[in-house]
């Protein structure tokens, strides 16, 4: 397993200010579908393995589904090494596009500086953990004391957000019990409380008409609003 980021010394004073990446961070809401399509189809290079037309679409899915599975078993290859080797592909191309300059920072995450000055910032994302990493080092997003995205694979899968494992395991790195998690989904949410921290809700323009099932702590309509939320 490869170990997360981490970039500085502990927080001490029992609090954490914990970011989402996609939507929150950077542009875009996540990597689309013809990502995992083009992995697939490296996978199975990889492989060696010829698919009839049929099973190819199971065999992109994001979710690790039973219709996975049962596309995996039809062509003989094992549906858990498939699967982590179809996520490592997609997680290699989703970098390359992040490279490329397909979805760049938002221009608010810049408030995010002086905040640093006083509190320990951490970054838990659903995104690959190789994505998460060069995010953080190709933007020289410095304010971050822990990053960390989820394993390729079906146990990194089933750790995913709304599941609070990646959050814990912030709180655990910067020595924190309390705190916020700032996102932009419902799931976000829902992980936070689970974690015992305060969900912010961040509208952005592909969530501002979004209707949460989940009351969030806090709303916010831009990270520059994060400074006087901690100063309350």
């Amino acid at each position: 397993m490869t170990p997360p980021r981490s970039y500085g010394d502990a927080a001490t004073d029992g609090h954490a200010l914990l970011f989402d990446m996609d939507g929150v961070l950077i542009e875009g809401r996540g990597a689309d579908d013809a990502v995992h399509e083009r992995a697939r189809d490296d996978a199975l290079r990889a492989f060696d393995v010829e698919v009839p037309d049929h099973h190819r679409p199971a065999l992109a899915s994001y979710e690790y589904t039973e219709a996975f599975v049962e596309a995996c078993r039809a062509v003989d290859l094992d549906p858990v090494e498939f699967y982590a080797a179809r996520e490592r592909h997609s997680a290699r191309r989703i970098v390359d596009r992040l490279r490329a300059g397909e979805r760049g920072l938002y221009p608010d995450v810049d408030a995010l500086d002086p905040i640093a000055d006083r509190h320990h910032l951490g970054l838990v994302s659903n995104n690959y953990h190789p994505a998460v990493e060069f995010v953080v080092d190709h933007h020289g997003l410095d304010a971050f004391s822990f990053a960390r995205g989820r394993e390729p694979g079906v146990e990194g899968f089933r750790r995913r957000k709304p599941d609070p494992h990646y959050l814990f395991e912030g709180l655990d790195a910067l020595d924190a019990e309390a705190g916020y998690y700032v996102g932009d989904r419902e799931t976000d949410l829902l992980a936070a409380e689970r974690a015992g921290l305060e969900g912010v809700f961040v509208r952005r323009d592909h969530n501002v008409e979004t209707r949460l099932g989940v009351e969030p702590a806090h709303e916010i309509d831009s990270l520059s609003d994060l400074g006087d939320l901690l100063d309350r």
